[in-house]
């Protein structure tokens, strides 16, 4: 097209709606002129052109944020409000260092955070250029039979035209131009959970929702076929306008909610002692002014303002972890899930098996091998306009039929009815030269011998009775419980005059025989499920195909099967039902998509975290249903849209790893929790007792401050930590209960060694009358056992001996341990109010050090035993 086309600015909603309504009144052809584009569509060179004036067609959660955007995310957050808040009035109440100080603080929080979350986002940025979704363009001189050329979707602009199949996503906002049986689920957009048909013909609408020829980006094709032209794309279509406004909100997760509680309690702790602190310390001393920075002090050290960093960076270490293995997490917070799940659905094809089905026989009702039925199976899966599954791939490598039927010049497709998951079948109408027209269908064998009322065979034929039902039956079972899977072929004669074709035409039909697949189990399938097994993840497959064919495959790779449940008697069940069942079986078979997502919905109602691997259309309801929904590049598009993790290698093992991982997380970010707050639990009782009794504050503002600073520093290598087997060895997910006895349990040891500290300076190096030999002292004990906690708590083996921390964990440890103790012999010990302390000190705090650490290890062990870690 030599006309210039000029794109639509960005409008506001109102404007993108008249767009569309106007092309729902208009016919196909007044579209495609006003869009200056043609039924044979764009050139490469007029696409290139219309899509650098419009842009890519990404919408906003697509989007990659800039650095500045992923630096202002990791800052935005409430205690770093809540830090820079305090910074600022102790800058306003003079005290200079104090205010540098928690800023530091706040600049190591929000720089680990956003280093290790951009390395995340790199690596996943990677790994996503690997997968992209395709849409049907068709091209002016592509080199393909129809015109039509696979593009990535971010590269559609407005009057391009594109096809649609069952299973694609709608790659843009379209004016239908052709439609064949067209429904498509709007849910994402509209909740309307039902499909809605669509058409091609104008009619007036007052809503592009409602709009019968008018099919929106991020809706889904459930059956049939269409053609259609782009008249938006990106931030112009109607997902776009959502998405802009949804763009980064989503469902918190138990362990976001955990997070929050805890973030929010170490607050309202905060909230009671900072002011207690403050009147107690201004009763005592008389000095209001100190004690007011000496309670601000204290109030940042309540405050888990490594919290966020922790959080993320272990997440982004587990994305990087498992991005090593060819997996991409679309969406960090996926990977608590993982650690969590405790039972993982899977369809078995390709999962089970080797995704590499054979063609294996071919067979008329009678069990003899028959060309014939082979034949009417090709030219079903040649004409079918739908996505080709692999079944119709291994009927169409049979390329010896392609020369002797000639199908492209013997035959022409008048029709097609498509397939669905209701009548389970596929029908095409082709026209012969020589004869009447024939309805080819293909389908489930039950289904098919519903609809046929004749049987043929090379030497006979005749009307079908139920003699030839308990044939078929038998013939299928015995193909079944060999492994196979079979699919029915049914033909019959219509007139030539006959013009339009619909599921009515499906009766009476002439049942030709059967053909015959094998799927092979994966040799890797039975190792990878017994992993699973035993880290606590029960395997459950859920699947279209019948029961016994199922049997035999989860035989094969070792999954027991015991109860086998049934979509028709699932059909029947309640909820309370089918949540008593769905815990006891462990194969359904023949499921229809909603009856998937309706047993998971059931496992949750029994308190389970699901993960469900699927790939195909019939997974996508039952993806969004689980906690961790996994899907493979390879999938169609509604599967890879709706799944949080992306696989490039479908495997068992993968998702082994993923768990793991998941764990790790889950394990290093409850560390510092517990690390965290038994330790604030313990300092309160310390910091309220010095306060009552001691003539001078226990520490200056700067010393509690300087001991955070170096304390919060030693804990940024928690995400590198290792983490025990036994800890791994099942489901891992938050419970706040548990964390809470801990922190009551663990938590006051600490204030035991505090007094004996303070007895020490008092009683045996007279510090009563020297606060800055005191509060040297105090530092030194508070900074170490804080530092050497966490090794005693990372683990319920014996720390050091039968559990070490990391290397950088170490390291950390040892650097600020070291230069806690040096402090106060340091030229700069001035600037901070210490002073040296005395040589017997050193034995007397190692030896409260070793003590502690004893303690520490004998009520943890009593409580791990009591409670669990």
């Amino acid at each position: 097209m030599n006309q210039r086309f000029s794109p639509p600015r960005l409008r506001h909603e109102r404007g993108h709606d008249d767009e569309l309504l106007r092309s729902a009144e208009e016919t196909g052809e007044e579209t495609l002129r006003r869009l200056k584009t043609s039924p044979s569509g764009l050139a490469v060179r007029a696409a290139a052109l219309r899509l650098r004036r419009v842009g890519l067609n990404r919408i906003a959660r697509e989007r990659r944020p800039s650095l500045m955007r992923e630096l202002a995310g990791r800052a935005k957050n409430p205690l770093n409000a809540l830090l820079l808040s305090l910074a600022v009035v102790s800058y306003a109440l003079g005290d200079l260092r104090a205010s540098v100080v928690i800023a530091a603080m706040v600049v190591l929080s929000v720089g680990l955070a956003f280093f290790q979350e951009h390395r995340s986002n790199e690596a996943a940025a990677r790994l996503q250029a690997m997968v992209r979704t395709h849409a049907s363009v068709r091209r002016p001189g592509a080199h393909t039979p129809d015109g039509f050329v696979e593009e990535p979707i971010e590269r559609l602009a407005p009057g391009d035209i594109v096809r649609l199949s069952a299973g694609d996503m709608i790659p843009a906002d379209l004016r239908l131009l052709e439609a064949k049986d067209l429904f498509v689920n709007q849910s994402a957009l509209t909740g309307e959970s039902m499909p809605v048909e669509k058409f091609a013909h104008a009619e007036p609408a007052s809503d592009p929702f409602a709009a019968r020829n008018i099919a929106l980006m991020g809706a889904n094709v459930v059956s049939g076929y269409a053609t259609g032209v782009v008249v938006e794309t990106g931030r112009r279509t109607a997902l776009g306008a959502l998405a802009d406004k949804m763009a980064g909100a989503r469902v918190e997760t138990s362990f976001d909610k955990g997070v929050t509680r805890f973030t929010l309690l170490m607050i309202g702790f905060m909230a009671v002692m900072a002011p207690a602190v403050f009147i107690i310390n201004g009763v005592t001393k008389g000095d209001w002014l100190q004690a007011l920075l000496f309670a601000v002090s204290v109030a940042v050290g309540l405050t888990p303002e490594m919290l966020p960093m922790i959080v993320t960076v272990n997440l982004a270490k587990g994305a990087i972890a498992i991005a090593r293995k060819k997996v991409i997490v679309k969406r960090l917070n996926a990977i608590q899930n993982f650690g969590a799940m405790d039972v993982l659905c899977t369809d078995k094809t390709g999962t089970l098996t080797q995704d590499r089905i054979i063609l294996k026989r071919h067979l008329d009702i009678f069990g003899e091998d028959s060309d014939r039925v082979l034949e009417f199976a090709f030219l079903n899966s040649h004409f079918q306009s739908g996505l080709k599954n692999l079944l119709d791939r291994a009927v169409l490598e049979h390329h010896e039929l392609a020369s002797a039927l000639r199908p492209d010049h013997a035959f022409e497709k008048i029709d097609e009815i498509p397939f669905d998951f209701e009548r389970r079948r596929l029908s095409v109408v082709v026209r012969r030269d020589d004869g009447p027209h024939l309805l080819i269908c293909k389908g489930a064998v039950e289904e098919l011998f519903a609809i046929s009322s004749r049987y043929e065979t090379a030497t006979d034929c005749g009307a079908l009775d139920p003699s030839h039902l308990e044939a078929a039956q038998r013939e299928t079972e015995e193909l079944n419980a060999d492994g196979f899977r079979v699919v029915a072929v049914a033909y019959k004669e219509l007139p030539q005059e006959q013009a339009s074709f619909s599921v009515a035409d499906e009766s009476a039909l002439t049942l030709l025989g059967y053909i015959a697949f094998l799927d092979p189990p994966k040799e890797s399938a039975a190792p990878a499920i017994a992993a699973l097994e035993k880290s606590g993840v029960a395997v459950k497959i859920l699947t279209g195909d019948n029961e016994i064919v199922t049997r035999k495959i989860c035989k094969d790779v070792g999954l027991s099967v015991g109860r086998v449940a049934l979509g028709s008697e699932i059909e029947r069940m309640s909820d309370e039902e089918l949540s008593a069942l769905a815990d006891e079986a462990s194969v359904f078979a023949k499921l229809s998509p909603p009856q998937k997502a309706r047993v998971i919905d059931a496992l949750h109602r029994k308190g389970h975290v699901v993960g469900y691997l699927g790939d195909g259309i019939n997974d996508g309801p039952a993806l969004k249903a689980a906690d961790v929904g996994i899907s493979v590049d390879t999938a169609v598009d509604i599967a890879k849209e709706s799944a949080d993790i992306i696989l490039l290698e479908k495997s068992l093992a993968v998702l082994g790893d993923g768990v793991l991982e998941g764990r790790k997380v889950f394990a290093n970010i409850t560390k510092y929790i517990k690390m965290g707050a038994s330790s604030n639990f313990g300092n309160m009782f310390s910091v309220l007792g010095a306060s009552m009794f001691l003539p001078f504050l226990p520490m200056t503002p700067i010393q509690v401050l300087t001991n955070n600073l170096l304390y919060d520093f030693s804990q940024t290598t928690i995400p590198t930590d290792n983490v025990d087997k036994e800890y791994l060895e099942k489901p891992r997910r938050w419970d706040i209960d548990n964390i809470a006895k801990f922190v009551t349990v663990v938590g006051p040891i600490s204030s035991i060694f505090d007094y004996a500290t303070f007895a020490l300076m008092i009683y045996a190096f007279g510090a009563w009358t020297d606060p800055s030999l005191f509060q040297s002292g105090w530092f030194v004990e508070s900074l170490l056992t804080q530092t050497l906690i966490i090794h005693v708590i990372r683990t319920a083996r014996v720390p050091f001996i039968q559990s070490r921390a990391s290397n950088a964990l170490m390291l950390t440890t040892l650097v600020v341990c070291l230069f806690g103790a040096a402090l106060p012999f340091s030229p700069i010990a001035g600037v901070f109010g210490f002073t040296p302390l005395p040589p017997l000190y050193w034995p007397a705090i190692f030896s409260f050090l070793l003590a502690y650490c004893v303690l520490a290890h004998l009520v943890k062990s009593w409580f791990v035993k009591r409670w669990g870690m």
